[in-house]
């Protein structure tokens, strides 16, 4: 089956427990679908560039899955119509890196950027 990483904004007048609720909610719809979430990460309220639906914030969360394309298909149209989701981003990728994305990790961990010349 293919990899998928998936990052969602939810309305930022949600507690972190609904947020997190939410995660599990379309974890769910996708092993119902025969796909597995494989790792999920809540990244927490952020400040976003622009305003979206007049919200300011929003609640990150990433998730990586291992679906077929039928399951990814239903699970972004449930994600799309629910009232508290405001953006869904999902890429296919080859494989998911191990450990915790660049998000979570803490500056120091990080590699160096590049050398501007």
């Amino acid at each position: 089956m293919p990899f998928y990483e998936h990052v969602m904004i939810a309305r930022q007048d949600l507690s972190n427990a609904q947020a997190e609720g939410l995660i599990e909610h379309f974890g769910t719809v996708l092993a119902d679908n025969g796909g597995k979430v494989v790792d999920s990460e809540y990244w927490g309220v952020k400040t976003m560039a622009y305003k979206i639906n007049k919200n300011r914030k929003g609640h990150y969360a990433f998730l990586k899955t291992d679906a077929p394309a039928g399951a990814v298909q239903e699970m972004e149209r449930l994600m799309r119509l629910h009232d508290d989701v405001m953006r869904v981003l999902t890429i296919k990728v080859e494989g998911h890196e191990d450990g915790p994305s660049v998000q979570m990790q803490k500056r120091d961990e990080r590699e160096p950027r590049r050398e501007r010349r």
